[in-house]
Formats: C-alpha cells, sequence, structure tokens
C-alpha cells in the first residue's frame, strides 16, 4: 500500500507544487494519475519512492515512512519508469543496461541472465539486446527504461508518461502488458495526458488540479465528468464525445471505449426495434 497524508512539496523558491494530498492506493490496484500540465503529477509519484521528500506530511510505502528508509531499499519495491528514458539509461549495450541493476542486488549470474532474456523476449527488445541504447529511437528507449525496471521485480511500478513516442500497436502491447503485471498482483501506477489509452484500460483515475486532488473515481465516471475534466485541462476520449452528443437517443455516456460503444449501441437498436 501506497498511503499519503497531509502532503506538501514544494521546490526551493517556489510555492507549493502538491498541497495537502491524502492518498491511499492499495496493493494490486492500477491507478492513473491525470491532470494539466504543472499539476505534480510526476512530483507527487516521486515521493512514492523517496526520489523527493515531503516539505510537510508523510508518505508511506507498507507501512514504512519514507523519511525512515532509503531511496536505494525502496526503489526495490517501487520501480519508476521516468517520462524521459534519456535521464534513465546510461549503459553501453542493452543487455548491460538490464543486468545492471540486478547486479547491483546482489543477484547471481545465472539468475540475472535468464531475467534479462525474459524480459528482453516480453517487451520485443531481444533483437537490440547487443546494440547501444542510445541508438535507439525514442519508443524503443522507452521500453528499454520499462524493461530495466520490471527486471527486478518490483511490488509497485509507475510508470511516467509511458505511451510517448509508441504507436498504437506498441500502445495496445503496453496496455496488455499493463494489465497482466496487474492480473500478477502489482499495483500498476501510471502518469498520463492519453485520455484514450486511458480509456480503454479503465483504471482508477486519480485526477490533479494545481497540487490538490479535485477527482478520484473509475474511468468511466471521471473521464464522463464534464466540469471536472475541463477544470484539470482535459478532453473527453473521443468514444466518450460521440456518445455524449448522442445521449438524446438513449446512449449511454458511460461508454468510454469501443467494446463498451458497441454494446450500448446494440442495446439502444434492440430497444426501438
Amino acid at each position: 500500500m501506497i498511503e499519503t497524508k497531509g502532503l506538501t512539496f514544494a521546490y526551493p523558491g517556489y510555492s507549493d507544487v502538491l498541497r495537502g494530498i491524502d492518498l491511499t492506493i492499495n496493493d494490486g490496484e492500477f491507478v492513473a494519475i491525470m491532470g494539466e500540465n504543472g499539476a505534480g503529477k510526476t512530483t507527487l509519484v516521486k515521493t512514492f519512492n523517496g526520489l523527493l521528500a515531503p516539505t510537510t506530511g508523510s508518505v508511506k510505502v507498507d507501512g514504512v515512512d519514507t523519511h525512515d528508509s532509503s531511496v536505494a531499499r525502496l526503489s526495490r519495491d517501487v520501480g519508476l519508469v521516468f517520462q524521459n528514458p534519456d535521464h534513465q539509461l546510461f549503459s553501453e549495450t542493452v543487455r548491460e543496461e538490464l543486468a545492471f541493476s540486478l547486479r547491483n542486488f546482489g543477484y547471481k549470474e545465472d539468475t540475472i541472465e535468464r531475467r534479462v532474456a525474459s524480459i528482453l523476449e516480453t517487451l520485443d527488445l531481444a533483437r537490440y539486446s547487443e546494440s547501444s541504447p542510445f541508438v535507439l529511437s525514442g519508443g524503443e528507449r522507452k521500453r528499454v527504461a520499462l524493461a530495466a525496471v520490471l527486471v527486478w521485480n518490483p511490488k509497485h511500478v509507475i510508470l511516467d508518461e509511458p505511451t510517448i513516442g509508441q504507436d498504437y500497436q506498441q500502445k495496445d502491447r503496453l496496455r496488455n502488458f499493463i494489465i497482466q503485471l496487474n492480473a500478477q498482483g502489482k499495483t500498476v501506477i501510471i502518469v498520463t495526458h492519453d485520455v484514450e489509452f486511458v480509456a480503454e484500460s479503465k483504471p482508477r483515475i486519480v485526477l490533479l488540479s494545481k497540487g490538490q486532488v479535485i477527482g478520484d473515481r473509475p474511468a468511466e465516471d471521471l473521464l464522463t465528468d464534464g466540469q471536472l475534466i475541463e477544470r484539470a485541462s482535459l478532453t473527453r476520449p473521443q468514444i466518450g464525445e460521440l456518445m455524449h452528443r448522442l445521449r438524446d437517443f438513449g446512449l449511454s455516456e458511460k461508454a468510454i471505449d469501443v467494446y463498451s460503444a458497441e454494446q450500448a449501441i446494440l442495446q439502444a437498436l434492440r430497444r426501438n426495434q
């Protein structure tokens, strides 16, 4: 469990970026943190693994206050994939990038080899194993950064803007992979502006604006609340906008993805037969 109470944070010389956040993310949840630029989303998740310490209030991970634990120790349980992979990658090859953390944590070489091979295959990176991460495309580097965190199997996984630089097929593969991780009992937290990805994934949404939580609901409820999404400078997903415009024909506004929209349209057609 990740829990914040009265969490505030301010960078030196600036006003508060986070203002009195009370938030509980239970083990095994899939949560999307959304909001306008500057809302405090990335700052918030950096407090979850101790990269940033609260100015006031507290952050606890599995009952341990982050003030009482090192970043290195917290990182074993809370894996954070940065928005910009270039801030995270440093090794000469993709294989070495993935193996580094495992060696640092003291794993045996046969275990390292097995885990690295498995995650390379899972994220479609095997062909790049001996390449430098820095010659890869932005989307490929993003997947390498993700693999470098997942390889040590953290309990909680945080992905900051994971869909940037990914095409539709890669997004679909990423969504399925996240769902698999979540089904294995991992807590998965994504920071994102990608309303279409969230609409198709349907996590719990924590909505931030100006450093405060202004909404905390399932995706179907929050992404159809016009006032809230406008307040956070978001837009409805395209399917959600279509269903909103057709609401006078008896279609459910809670349908925010293709599959739920199909069911809503079929139900309306049956009613009118």
